[in-house]
This record gives C-alpha cells, structure tokens and sequence, in this order.
C-alpha cells in the first residue's frame, strides 16, 4: 500500500521513507515518541493539504490515493478517527451522520447515489450506539459541542461504525480517555473489525492494544518505520520504554 512515502510540512520533512503494508482484516499499530511523525502519516493518507508529498506511493483498492481528493479517499473507504475531534456548533450528531452517510455514498464504488432511507438510518444507528454503549439523546445535541474527551471519541468511532469504510485510521483515540471510556471506545472498534475491514491505530502507549489485538506492530521514529514485530513487540515497549527497545536506532 505505502512505498518510499515521504513528506513535508512548511519545508520541514517529516515522513522519510515509510514503507507499509495493511490488508482488509488486518490490525495493525504504529507506535512511536512525540515528534516520530505518527500523526503526519495519518494526515497524509488523507490528503490534508498543509502537507506536500515529495516522494513514493500509496496504493489503495488499485487506486493511487495520492492523486485523489480527500472527499474522494473517504468515497473510496479511507476513514480517519480524529485526536482531537471538532465541533459543529448548530448541526445535530443524528443530522451530521445522514448527511456524512449520503456524502459518502453519492459517487461511491458501490454506486449508492440513492440517499439512505430514514429507516435504515434509524436501525443503524441504533445497533451502532448500542454497540458503544451511548445514550441515543446524543443525537439530538450538536456535533461534539460541549462534549467531554472520551464523547468525542465515542462519536468518532460511532462515525466509523455508521460509515463502514475499508479502512480506519485512528490517530492516538486512546489520548484523553479514562479506563471506562477506553474501554468502550476500544471494544466498540474491536467489535467492528472483521475480514472487510483493516485498521491502522496510531498510539503512544500499549494500553489501547489490550483490546484491540494488532496483527503487526511498527515503531515509527523520526520518520520512518525502525522495526516491526507482532503484539509481543508492543509489551517490549511498555516494559522497557522506547530507547531501551531500540537502542543507538533513536538517534540514528
């Protein structure tokens, strides 16, 4: 999927040569320090615009993704979990999902032009809320206004449940939540993962990994990928930190 991806922001390289692969049914966690360059690979495979891709490929369902709009990677099955969620002040949760749903499916691959029914919208909301254990008097309060950390991050992963893409992204959605709301974060994201679906979750800490089993775990410093291993690699980290695990490669 990614080869020799490199980036830049305002001049500054970030990314220096990643090389990655993630296959439907697949988890897999990237881990790394502040500054490793694990947020900007999430914004990257996006399309957000402050970033310049100056080398390599992303590949996705036979699609080079680089050359796409971000609306367009969305279409395609690219979903992104946000560290720090934004609010919609005046739009309503229930009204943001059928819009984002309707969104996503006009000019799909499935080729979905037709609007959802309100009645499917309703039964899939509401096994998806149920599944992460939300009160269903959250869709009438507007998107993430007023929200505490661990709601905002409930709505994402609700946002990923209702938009079923192909992939997810999900960029340090472990960040700010206590262990009840981890939990349920956590577990809601591991109830969906299935052999349709490949995850990419992006993480300082190992914690979040004790409910989302990964497949593949990558140590990502200063920009590129140092070592890969399976789940015993994220418990390496955890008991002996990053410069310990890695050694002289941290300062490489």
């Amino acid at each position: 999927m990614i080869r020799g991806l490199r980036a830049e922001i305002d001049g500054t390289e970030i990314l220096k040569g990643i090389d990655l692969d993630v296959s439907r049914g697949e988890v897999h966690a990237v881990m790394g320090p502040n500054g490793s360059g694990k947020s900007t690979l999430a914004h990257v495979l996006m399309g957000h615009p402050a970033y310049e891709v100056t080398d390599g490929t992303v590949s996705f369902l036979g699609q080079d993704v680089l050359e796409l709009e971000a609306d367009e990677r969305a279409r395609l099955g690219l979903f992104l979990a946000f560290q720090y969620p934004h609010a919609l002040p005046g739009v309503t949760v229930a009204s943001f999902l059928r819009q984002a749903i309707n969104a996503h499916r006009k000019g799909g691959p499935e080729g979905q032009d037709d609007p959802i029914s309100m009645q499917e919208f309703r039964k899939r909301l509401t096994e998806a809320m149920e599944l992460l254990e939300m009160d269903r008097s959250m869709t009438s309060r507007y998107l993430n206004d007023g929200f505490s950390g661990g709601e905002k991050k409930r709505m994402e992963i609700l946002q990923l449940a209702m938009l079923r893409p192909k992939l997810a992204i999900l960029d340090e959605t472990d960040s700010g939540l206590d262990i009840d709301a981890l939990r349920i974060v956590a577990s809601g994201v591991d109830a969906l993962r299935g052999p349709e679906l490949g995850v990419l979750v992006i993480t300082h800490y190992q914690r979040i990994l004790n409910y989302i089993k990964p497949d593949h775990v990558h140590i990502l410093a200063d920009g590129r990928i140092v070592r890969s291993g399976g789940p015993e690699l994220a418990l390496e980290l955890e008991s002996g930190g990053y410069a310990a695990v890695l050694g002289q490669e941290m300062k490489a």
